[in-house]
């Protein structure tokens, strides 16, 4: 072998031992990056979306609970309305983000019951990190102070002369809110016009403006409740509202059921868990801040908080739930 040849080889082997020394390293690297990039989490605002209209109980509540979070954390968490598909939009922008943690959204119930209907663009089980399980909604039915009815019982009467007649708005097909709806109306044998709406202070303006008859509603028609200009007809609670206890709840006059629409906070899939960890200590430190617990007791809501691991649990739970309710009811995908 000449000398040229083996100087040839040598630096060949050289550079195999240099490859195979960054290849080993690589591995290291990355865990080094990314430990970093979770003890200095977060470096830039945080997006959390809302996926209401904007003046609703969800907003309102999230946007107190993001001021609070965003002291603890250093950084901005800056609230964006999505509203429209039952509260899914949300879900559909979070599952193709980059899973860093700056993009978050609000997970309504309806993001477990779509994907029984129809063909959506995320996987409740598979593309998502479930930071922080928040609260439940006070919902019912609410009209306006000059309504016919008296008592729910009068308007079920009603609605069993007039099939059809009398409308309530929702938050969409085959949201929380229009899903009970249907179940409460098949139990009892009426059916009711329903109109659908982008959130809750579309339906309460629609109501109030003649346009509709009832309002399936949260505590945002608190303040007409208090000031006389409606009134609770029936509430889908397990208790006596504290705010409004003498408001019947379903079982009151009835019907054996109770429904809060249960939500929390998400991120993408594969997330970081110390980030995560991070996201979750801050929120549940603004949901415990006086001024959210203020704005849950405007709004007749209980805190309903599970960690991480507790909301992953509860998601498949509840997923598990809504397919077997999607069935029961024989419903349908979106028109």
């Amino acid at each position: 072998m000449t000398q040229d040849t083996t100087e040839s080889a040598d630096r060949i082997d050289c550079r195999r031992r240099n490859t195979l020394a960054l290849l080993a390293m690589a591995p290291l690297g990355t865990l080094i990056s990314r430990h970093v990039l979770a003890n200095s989490f977060p470096t830039q605002p945080v997006t959390l979306i809302v996926p209401f209209a904007a003046g609703g109980a969800t907003d309102t509540l999230v946007r107190t609970l993001a001021e609070g979070a965003s002291k603890t954390l250093g950084q901005r968490v800056i609230v964006e309305n999505r509203p429209g598909a039952a509260g899914g939009l949300g879900a559909n922008v979070v599952a193709r983000a980059k899973p860093d943690g700056y993009t978050l959204t609000v997970m309504p119930e309806p993001v477990f019951r779509l994907p029984h209907l129809q063909k959506t663009q995320f996987d409740p089980m598979q593309d998502f990190t479930y930071v922080i399980h928040l609260t439940g909604y006070t919902l019912g039915v609410a009209v306006r102070a000059d309504a016919p009815w008296k008592s729910w019982q009068e308007m079920v009467e009603d609605a069993r002369r007039r099939p059809g007649r009398i409308s309530y708005g929702s938050t969409g097909t085959n949201s929380t809110m229009h899903v009970t709806m249907e179940e409460i109306s098949q139990k009892l044998g009426i059916q009711l016009n329903h109109v659908p709406y982008k959130g809750e202070s579309e339906i309460i303006t629609a109501m109030m403006g003649e346009h509709i008859d009832l309002a399936v509603t949260a505590g945002g028609i608190g303040p007409y409740v208090d000031s006389g200009k409606a009134r609770w007809l029936v509430l889908w609670t397990a208790a006596h509202s504290h705010r409004w206890p003498s408001a019947p709840t379903l079982r009151d006059v009835g019907i054996d059921m109770e429904s809060t629409s249960p939500f929390g906070i998400a991120g993408p899939r594969n997330m970081d868990p110390r980030a995560v960890q991070v996201l979750h200590d801050a929120f549940r430190k603004a949901l415990n801040d006086p001024a959210m617990r203020k704005m849950l007791v405007r709004f007749d809501q209980e805190t309903a908080y599970l960690n991480s691991a507790g909301y992953t649990a509860f998601a498949r739970q509840r997923y598990d739930s809504q397919g077997k309710l999607v069935k029961r009811l024989g419903l349908t995908a979106n028109p």
